[in-house]
């Protein structure tokens, strides 16, 4: 028996599937299958779906059995990593799966697929892509099924060429003739336009692409089964797209201003910082499947703005990998290649740094990533400066005196905070930690050495005066 390892919590996920016991060795087979056309996982047995360890009795044959089994029924070939583990006194099998790199693989013919914790069948679109990446396919090199250099807008090309000669010193002349422009930027394949040339240049790329549009709507509460108050379907070319997205959300979400007393200039806040959804809405369209029949997706809430599109992230990438730098494999690299000529972005792989970033310099909270069945979502957060503009009773008098501590000081410590607001270090505390969890300052350091800063965008906070929206 294996030596007992420290106890886990274990709970059913994305990458986890729990068998009781090996009753279960054949739909085990398609949750390794899932596995590998997904991120990867780890597949116990003994371990109820409750998360509850029953434990089983393992032999070296029965080892041996499980991975026979998997190698025969699993096809492209793998060799899984198998062990026992010893959980409470009780022996388990963990199965490790990491990330196929021959995808798709299937059970019996039928690829599976992660979804949330469960392991489903692989639609037939997703599929067919995998194919054609193992294959070495780029959709967006791909000649556009039914177009012609007539489906192209010359002046959409000089535009083009002009901001990139501009902010690259792209050496291209505008005047260029439309085809020989195609031809430089990589857009034309056996002389005819690409699906990449017919996102950027196409007078009606939505006539050859259906789902190159974006949804978006602004609703009542917080949900979309509430009714909208306003709804645009944005189409046209992709810079075209991401302009007019960025002033829709720009029409629909508030901003407040006031004339702080220190300065002379009027301060703004926006409910959310307009480079960060900015930012999220480029990503959107830049990295989106293509091949999905859905689209891009904005929904303003009352307390949130979420940007959805169509496509999880790379398999090199995970959401924690996004929260710093990173390296970058685009789905859509021409694309891409095209948006960073004309600086609608810096530098692959920089853009959800950077609306973090930008949030936390602004005092809104940090935007949160998810991915949820196929999509992938940014969700922000209302600014926590315009949420105490319009309610400043969020603040008590002790923390305002506080903030104004803060105007003129780098930090602050609890011991300070006792002395500015003139409490007990019990309530200078708890008055801290309600600042910290409203996004006003950020705590620093431990122990002796902790210390609280303000957030940029409170530095000129109008803390007793009033405020026009």
């Amino acid at each position: 028996m294996s030596p007992e390892l420290p106890a886990m919590r274990y709970q059913e996920s994305e990458t986890i599937e729990l068998k009781a016991s090996l009753a279960e060795l054949d739909a085990a087979l398609i949750d390794v299958c899932a596995f590998l056309n997904h991120r990867g996982g780890s597949l116990y047995f003994g371990i109820r779906p409750d998360g509850r360890v029953v434990g089983l009795t393992v032999t070296d044959s029965t080892l041996l059995k499980i991975s026979q089994k998997i190698r025969q029924r699993l096809k492209p070939d793998i060799i899984p990593e198998i062990r026992e583990r010893v959980e409470g006194g009780r022996s388990i099998i963990e199965v490790t799966i990491g990330e196929g790199t021959h995808k798709p693989y299937m059970v019996d013919s039928i690829p599976y697929i992660r979804s949330g914790s469960e392991s489903v069948k692989m639609p037939p679109d997703v599929l067919t892509r995998l194919i054609l990446e193992r294959q070495g396919y780029a959709w967006d090199r791909d000649i556009c099924t039914g177009a012609t250099l007539g489906d192209i807008d010359p002046a959409l090309v000089k535009a083009y060429l002009t901001r990139a000669r501009q902010v690259r010193l792209i050496d291209l002349d505008p005047d260029t003739p439309v085809e020989t422009a195609l031809d430089s930027l990589e857009l034309l394949k056996d002389g005819t336009p690409t699906n990449a040339a017919i996102l950027f240049f196409g007078k009606s790329p939505q006539r050859f692409i259906t789902s190159a549009e974006i949804r978006c709507a602004k609703f009542r509460g917080d949900d979309v089964t509430q009714p909208y108050t306003n709804m645009k379907v944005i189409g046209g070319a992709i810079v075209a797209q991401i302009d007019q997205t960025e002033l829709f959300i720009r029409d629909n979400i508030a901003k407040a201003a006031w004339m702080p007393q220190e300065k002379f200039e009027r301060e703004e806040s926006w409910e959310y910082p307009p480079d960060a959804f900015r930012e999220a809405v480029i990503n959107a369209i830049c990295h989106r499947d293509y091949q999905s029949a859905g689209n891009v997706q904005v929904s303003i809430f009352a307390n949130s703005l979420e940007i959805l599109n169509p496509g999880l992230l790379p398999p090199t990438l995970t959401i924690e990998s996004l929260k710093r730098r990173h390296s970058s494999k685009p789905r859509n690299r021409l694309i891409a290649d095209l948006l960073f000529r004309i600086k609608y972005i810096e530098r692959w792989g920089s853009g959800t740094t950077k609306m973090i970033r930008v949030c936390r310099d602004l005092g809104a909270p940090e935007p949160e990533f998810h991915e949820q069945d196929d999509d992938f979502m940014v969700t922000f957060r209302r600014s926590s400066v315009n949420a105490i503009l319009e309610r400043p009773e969020l603040l008590n008098d002790r923390q305002k005196k506080a903030m104004e501590y803060l105007k003129t000081h780098e930090s602050i410590t609890t011991l300070q905070y006792v002395h500015v607001a003139n409490c007990h270090e019990r309530t200078a505390r708890k008055d801290l930690a309600e600042l910290v969890g409203l996004n006003v300052v950020v705590k620093q350091g431990l122990g002796k050495l902790t210390r609280y800063v303000i957030h940029p965008g409170f530095r000129h906070f109008p803390i007793d005066t009033g405020s026009s929206h």
